[in-house]
């Protein structure tokens, strides 16, 4: 008899559009790991009990999307250094002695950034749009990397700011509303905003994407993102989608709780494909 395979999950609100279990049932295949992975829809509120109930009936270990990763940072016991700088928590590992937490958002995009699309960050003059969750998720990572200058630009400038005390000592960041920006350029500009989900983007002034400059959404999706669209028609050398940052963030999440690095190369081509 085959012994009985290792329960995973990824919980949020929605959650039928995840790609998160295609992912990691590729990863199992190819790296011969015993588990299944599944799709949890938690309603609002309810995310301590739904994580809880699924470690108790077995399980080894949670993903976790909107808007549940600040409250997977209070449920866990033990945080990593960049779960706690975050402030938000997208991995969960269950272990004997506790409930440990991690972001592996922030070296999914940097990965896919510097490895997948062979774009290194150093001295880079980078333009983050937005303040909020997914912001918070991949700036330390980004900053570890020693661009130029990290620039967070938000609606609320204030929000921007608030970030920038949290972020500060660990580079060059600054925070500011959008209508600032004017003036500026920047080679790498990296979408951290929902805009998209109403197929919009953040209003940006003219010229403020250098030539030769590349744009980044961390939003994905089956066609062009409205974002990536915007950097095409104003003259990105790559305008790229976040599904590369998806991949690469759930294989962190695997070798967290499997102890092995899966191969994302052909995962991403095989989401790509439909």
């Amino acid at each position: 008899m085959s012994a009985q395979p290792d329960s995973y999950a990824v919980m949020g609100h929605p959650i039928a559009h995840s790609k998160s279990p295609r992912i990691h049932s590729l990863f199992a295949a190819q790296t011969g790991q015993n588990l299944e992975y599944r799709a949890i829809l938690v309603e609002p509120g309810g995310f301590a009990a739904a994580a809880r109930a699924f470690r108790q009936a077995g399980g080894r270990g949670l993903n976790v999307t909107v808007p549940f990763k600040q409250d997977a940072w209070v449920f866990a016991d033990i945080l990593s250094a960049r779960a706690e700088r975050a402030g938000a928590v997208n991995t969960l590992i269950f272990e004997a002695g506790g409930v440990r937490g991690d972001n592996t958002d922030g070296p999914g995009l940097v990965r896919d950034l510097t490895v997948n699309h062979q774009y290194p960050l150093a001295k880079r003059r980078i333009l983050l749009l937005g303040a909020g969750g997914a912001a918070r998720g991949v700036l330390q990572p980004l900053l570890l990397e020693r661009p130029a200058q990290l620039v967070i630009a938000n609606r609320t400038a204030n929000k921007a700011r608030d970030l920038v005390l949290r972020f500060s000592d660990l580079g060059p960041v600054s925070g500011c509303g959008l209508a600032e920006l004017a003036g500026r350029q920047f080679d790498l500009i990296i979408n951290a905003t929902a805009a998209g989900l109403q197929d919009a983007v953040p209003p940006l002034p003219e010229g403020v994407l250098a030539a030769g400059g590349w744009c980044y959404d961390l939003m994905y999706g089956s066609e062009p993102t409205a974002f990536v669209r915007w950097g095409q028609a104003h003259g990105a050398a790559r305008s790229v989608d976040g599904l590369g940052m998806l991949v690469e963030q759930a294989a962190e999440s695997f070798r967290l709780w499997r102890g092995v690095w899966p191969e994302t190369g052909p995962v991403i081509a095989a989401l790509r494909n439909g």
